[in-house]
């Protein structure tokens, strides 16, 4: 079974956790001209690009033109992304089997490294998917990285079962020709949802969190059955087998 989720857009560059062994992205080689490309641009383009204020467009033209420096240094991408997900998921008290489990079962999407296993080695950056680079044909990055990631997607899926637990941002399904990937394997996505006014709602922080939650739960677990996932709980929120189906697994609170 093979989780993947989303990246973060905060990063840390600092981490003092031990881990067993660090890997090189898939795609590195795409990542340093994606880099390279975005260096370019001037603080204020950044800033219209990645649509941030004037200090985030400053911070990531630094990130850009500081990128290959040997002084920048590189930090595992489970280490690395410092969001809502990553918080939950609590790497700090992994093991070295665990972080060894989630090499395998786990992948992280990056817009500008295209997909990531948690010990591949990675530097701060910020890269939205709708940026247009001209250097790459002037599509977007969702429309860049498709060919290239869709086929070792799949082959990634397999390797593990053929089961994808889909607790990435709905829109990190653009990244590949997600037709031919629930054609090829089968893609569970669990939701999270409360009750408000007697109807289902999704509250963004407490989804994020649970996704976070459900991947620490499936790694440290080991969990290769998705039935298993039916027995997630966490802060109230449990499993609605009225909601859900074969393909989506609805979880509740209240």
């Amino acid at each position: 079974m093979m989780v993947y989720i989303s990246c973060a857009k905060t990063m840390t560059a600092q981490s003092r956790q031990y881990v067993p062994f660090t890997t090189l992205p898939v795609f590195q080689d795409e990542a340093m001209q994606n880099a390279m490309y975005m260096s370019q641009f001037s603080s204020e383009e950044l800033g219209r690009m990645l649509k941030v204020n004037s200090k985030l467009a400053a911070e990531n033209y630094f990130r850009y033109h500081n990128f290959f420096s040997e002084d920048n240094k590189e930090l595992p991408a489970i280490l690395s992304y410092t969001g809502m997900v990553f918080k939950r998921i609590a790497v700090k008290d992994f093991s070295d089997e665990d972080l060894k489990y989630a090499q395998k079962h786990l992948l992280i999407t990056s817009f500008l490294y295209g997909l990531l296993r948690p010990l591949d080695v990675i530097k701060n950056y910020r890269l939205e998917g709708d940026v247009r680079l001209p250097e790459r044909g002037n599509v977007t990055m969702f429309d860049y990285w498709k060919p290239i990631l869709t086929d070792f997607f799949i082959d990634e899926i397999k390797k593990q079962g053929g089961i994808l637990i889909n607790l990435a941002s709905s829109e990190m399904k653009d990244l590949f020709d997600w037709r031919r990937v629930c054609s090829e394997v089968r893609v569970i996505t669990p939701d999270f949802h409360v009750y408000k006014n007697g109807k289902l709602s999704t509250i963004v922080i407490y989804a994020k969190m649970c996704r976070g939650e459900m991947t620490r739960y499936i790694l440290k677990n080991r969990i290769e059955d998705p039935e298993m996932l039916k027995s997630f709980e966490w802060e109230g929120f449990c499993y609605n087998e009225h909601e859900s189906d074969d393909n989506h697994f609805v979880f509740t609170m209240g």
